[in-house]
């Protein structure tokens, strides 16, 4: 009986496999991307996709590839935007975000069609992440438009035109500002729009509006322009609005209109206070300020499209026990027991009294490295000794020292500097040190036990002052952090969250894997309000959270036990709601807070108030 000589272990059976997918809402400058797991798709490199034709007759997106028969093929589709002054730059719009992709058996010999987005009966999609270009964020917040009288009680509507640095450009500006052509905007530049409203059509960004949008009396509106260069274009704001004498087809005046050039950008976020003029006589109408934001993308892309956990939870993670700062604020817990929060040792102490996850913050030193501790100030003593002076206590902001002197100099918590008096006695033992590194913890805590990330950042209040003054540059900040988290946090479960609106928008913009969670103190008797008003209340947090595309938002629990209803608001809305704050002070508070529905409670001593039967 004659055997088959094997295959050599070099040759590779391959198939002609032509992909097929419909996406009947593709937009007018989009096209449609494969990627998947084999060279040929590119190994999920967003560098590297595959894009691909449109088929005008049956209206599907298709390409052949030849592809290896001999294995199980992993794929995804995705949107893009080929820039078309320079196709090697490629915008990746949205893409597929099933946690199990697509899949070619190697027995299946013939082609079959997919409809985009939908994947075992459930359609999931994300936006893209930074890649090759940058997104610039116009706020318009505080009732910005401070126009004559005439003006200033008609509803005007806010667009925003990038324009390109060159002569003639105030001339082609207005003609694109006028012009009826949706595609006016240069190549390569994308605008859009949202307006936090209880409508979540508006919320949610979508293509500017050829007469741009409504602003009306305490409205928050974002308008993103993202561009393969931001400093290469200037930015026409045109206001409208509509004459008493309008028809119902009538398009609204041009109002007037004022500029804003790149090099009024001082820095990654600041505001503008601009003259408005007006459209016919080129006379002054007013004023508006422009609050801004530039989200860069990430100087080593670190991410691709194998997978995202942006948005996702799985519908089992309810009632998750989350230990505060490790196992508690401890300058405000009463009893010699405590443990330093935001230290090793408070952390693997949560971690082994049952913790889902540990909430630490997380800012940099003066050399950049990402340390973990909650205040932005810190005491430190001119002599290395264990009775406080008040003439040797100096308060530093944490920013302003480096790593070496975080770690080897007496360092005391704001309390201990103020009050006099040492309250822990136990740094000599190297995990109670405080400022331990964000890379130290990634490599010493389980990695079983998740991390909820609190970027740590400066906020305005509403009386003018900040929490902070002269911070880093916001770009650097996150860059910082976000490198640490993607090179080294493996497997581990990771969850972003800040108070700040900006900084959750530059996570989510920045990367495509781990989730973002909005921050928020919302209406309460205990804190200083926040100057931006997106964190005012919980209704307006949702409505950030969805504009912004995050997880969810992580609410004060006085206004939550003021109004319970709000956990509904959220939930509504898709997004995934935890609670934190100083009510969550006992074991029926957590209990009445899982009850409630909430995904997470946040709360000092864990290891007192837990509800678990079992930890695990």
């Amino acid at each position: 009986m004659a055997v088959k000589p094997p295959e050599s272990a070099g040759e590779v059976k391959q198939q002609r496999w032509t992909f097929m997918v419909s996406a009947p809402d593709i937009g007018p400058r989009e096209k449609m991307f494969i990627t998947g797991s084999i060279p040929e798709l590119g190994e999920w490199d967003n560098n590297k996709i595959v894009v691909l034709d449109h088929d005008e007759s049956t209206n599907l997106w298709c390409k052949s590839v030849t592809i290896p028969n001999t294995c199980d093929i992993l794929y995804r589709y995705g949107k893009c935007i080929v820039n078309e002054e320079n196709p090697d730059e490629i915008i990746i719009r949205q893409w597929e975000t099933h946690q199990q992709p697509r899949i070619i058996k190697e027995s299946v010999l013939h082609p079959f069609t997919d409809t985009y987005g939908e994947h075992h009966g459930k359609k999931t999609v994300s936006s893209g992440w930074l890649t090759v270009t940058t997104l610039l964020q116009f706020k318009f917040v505080n009732n910005p438009l401070k126009l004559h009288s005439c003006l200033s009680k008609r509803l005007m509507r806010i667009k925003v035109t990038p324009v390109k640095l060159s002569f003639g450009t105030e001339g082609q500006a207005d003609d694109s500002s006028l012009s009826m052509d949706m595609g006016s905007v240069a190549s390569g530049v994308l605008v859009d729009v949202s307006t936090l409203h209880n409508d979540p059509a508006l919320c949610t960004m979508k293509p500017q509006e050829q007469f741009g949008r409504d602003y009306n009396t305490d409205d928050v509106l974002l308008i993103n322009v993202t561009a393969p260069d931001i400093k290469a274009l200037a930015y026409l704001v045109d206001l409208y609005s509509y004459s008493t004498r309008a028809g119902p087809e009538d398009p609204p005046c041009h109002v007037g209109y004022t500029y804003v050039l790149p090099n009024m950008f001082k820095s990654s976020e600041g505001t503008l206070d601009l003259p408005v003029t007006c459209n016919v006589k080129h006379r002054p109408l007013g004023t508006v300020n422009i609050g801004y934001l530039i989200v860069n993308p990430m100087p080593e892309q670190l991410c691709d499209l194998k997978l995202s956990l942006a948005k996702f939870w799985d519908p089992s993670w309810t009632g998750l026990e989350v230990g505060h700062r490790g196992l508690g604020a401890s300058f405000k817990t009463k009893g010699g027991d405590a443990i330093r929060e935001n230290t090793i040792a408070s952390l693997k102490k949560a971690a082994a009294s049952g913790a889902d996850l540990l909430e630490f913050d997380v800012q940099l030193s003066k050399d950049m490295v990402p340390v973990i501790y909650h205040d932005f100030y810190v005491c430190i003593s001119m002599k290395r000794k264990r009775e406080v002076e008040h003439t040797e206590m100096l308060e530093v902001p944490v920013k302003d020292l480096t790593l070496e002197h975080l770690q080897k100099l007496k360092v005391y918590h704001l309390v201990e500097g103020r009050n006099q008096e040492t309250l822990f006695f136990d740094d000599e033992l190297e995990e109670h040190q405080p400022f331990p590194t964000l890379e130290e913890t990634l490599k010493k805590i389980d990695p079983h036990v998740g991390f909820n990330v609190e970027l740590k950042w400066t906020m305005e209040l509403k009386d003018g002052t900040f929490e902070l003054y002269n911070p880093f540059d916001m770009n650097t900040y996150v860059d910082k952090v976000l490198e640490t988290i993607l090179k080294h946090a493996g497997d581990r479960r990771i969850v972003f969250s800040c108070f700040n609106p900006d900084i959750c928008t530059m996570v989510r913009n920045k990367q495509n894997k781990y989730p973002v969670m909005f921050l928020t103190i919302g209406i309460t008797k205990r804190y200083e309000p926040y100057r931006d008003p997106r964190c005012s209340s919980i209704p307006l947090a949702v409505q950030s959270a969805v504009s912004t595309e995050i997880l969810g938002i992580v609410v004060h629990t006085e206004d939550l036990l003021r109004d319970p209803s709000q956990v509904k608001l959220a939930t509504d809305a898709g997004l995934i709601i935890f609670c934190w704050g100083d009510d969550i002070d006992n074991k029926s508070v957590v209990k009445k807070l899982k009850d409630m529905g909430l995904h997470a409670v946040i709360y000092d001593k864990l290891d007192q108030y837990t509800t678990k039967e079992v930890k695990k």
